[in-house]
């Protein structure tokens, strides 16, 4: 008979409990990035995650001799099991101790879950969309993680591996990127072949224009387009899209964001973008259990107004198709490279890359490298 009691998560207490179990497990690591308390409420809320408008979810944990032992969410996108033609359950926002009963307890809740409503199969780690966090951490566990990844102990994928039914559904990848001395002669021959052949251009974006200039859901559109072929993404709403920009846009260098248009298409059609941001992740260790007050607020803002961290994250590159072999992503680090230079960064942070996905990756062949993570996501049959 198991020792552990999986409990839905519903009242206050419970979600205090929720969010606060990873920094019980994780207090004093220091390549973890904590999140920020506020910011899980948020995102399980059905009122403030417009998410909620093509998903459902609901949380569980599991107690052992009364205390909480692990966590986990349930969450199903219809939007991503139309578009790809899989009833899926996903499972995230997982912790748990090093005890195999807990981990099999809280994946068989989803598993329930899953099938109560129809589903055939269970996949995670993932979030309710693309723009979560996702992906078991299987490789680079003595390596900073980012505050759009999952950091988790070596012994999480040690137990998934005991887990019965589970498999390998597909890999990610992350580089750490050296930022240049200079920018590469590659970049800059093709920031000129591009300007005069295909006639694209740099442009930087204010926060009006953004905000309320309708800038911000082009460039949200052009994630939609670059992104839509990638694993069990799903469009981003308008109202998501805005989410987004409001939480994020108002504390943000605009100088480290980089677009290119099209200048041959009349409205100067959006056809990559680079969004990267300076690491946040000693900030947030500092945020005492996710709290921006008292101090938590001034630690974050002496990266984001003083730069006080030598790593820049990427959050997002996003090209369009059709422009992927015309040099569109050379371009954009040929304009973003000299602004590293001017706020002290000395390697950055890739995103998230499908092992499989050679002409993601072939986009970093002319800087120093080196693939430092691995991550997974794993599945299993519920018929």
């Amino acid at each position: 008979m198991s020792l552990v009691e999986i409990r839905k998560v519903q009242t206050r207490k419970e979600w205090k409990t929720f969010v606060e179990l990873h920094y019980d497990l994780y207090e004093g690591n220091e390549y973890d990035a904590p999140e920020l308390y506020q910011d899980v409420l948020d995102y399980f809320n059905k009122k403030k995650n417009p998410a909620f408008e093509f998903c459902e979810a609901e949380c569980f944990l599991a107690y052992k001799e009364g205390k909480a032992v692990g966590r986990i969410a349930a969450i199903i996108n219809h939007r991503a099991n139309e578009q790809w033609k899989r009833l899926c359950v996903r499972f995230g926002s997982i912790e748990y101790i090093n005890d195999p009963e807990v981990l099999l307890a809280l994946l068989k809740s989803v598993e329930d879950y899953g099938r109560e409503k129809g589903m055939d199969e269970i996949i995670g780690p993932l979030g309710f969309t693309d723009m979560d966090p996702e992906g078991m951490l299987i490789g680079g566990f003595d390596q900073l993680s980012t505050m759009a990844t999952i950091y988790n102990y070596p012994y999480y994928p040690q137990l998934m591996e005991q887990m019965p039914g589970y498999e390998k559904d597909i890999d990610y990848v992350e580089y750490k990127l050296y930022v240049p001395d200079e920018v590469p002669e590659k970049f800059s021959s093709i920031a000129k072949m591009v300007e005069q052949r295909y006639n694209l251009h740099i442009r930087k974006l204010s926060r009006w224009e953004v905000l309320f200039k309708g800038e911000g859901l082009r460039v949200f559109h052009v994630v939609n387009d670059s992104f839509c072929k990638l694993y069990q993404y799903s469009e981003l709403s308008d109202r998501q899209i805005m989410n987004y920009l409001w939480r994020f846009v108002p504390y943000i260098n605009m100088d480290l964001i980089t677009i290119v248009e099209d200048w041959n298409t009349p409205d100067h059609k959006m056809v990559a973008i680079g969004i990267t941001i300076p690491s946040l992740t000693k900030a947030l260790q500092k945020c005492h259990r996710g709290r921006l007050f008292p101090f938590g607020w001034w630690h974050i803002m002496k990266v984001l107004k003083f730069y006080k961290t030598k790593v820049v994250d990427c959050l997002l590159i996003g090209v369009d198709p059709e422009y992927r072999r015309k040099g569109a992503n050379a371009f954009m680090f040929y304009d973003l490279i000299p602004r590293y230079h001017k706020y002290g960064f000395i390697w950055g942070e890739t995103h998230v890359e499908m092992e499989s996905n050679d002409k993601v990756q072939s986009q970093w062949q002319h800087v120093e490298r080196e693939q430092h993570k691995r991550r997974r996501i794993y599945k299993k049959s519920l018929k």
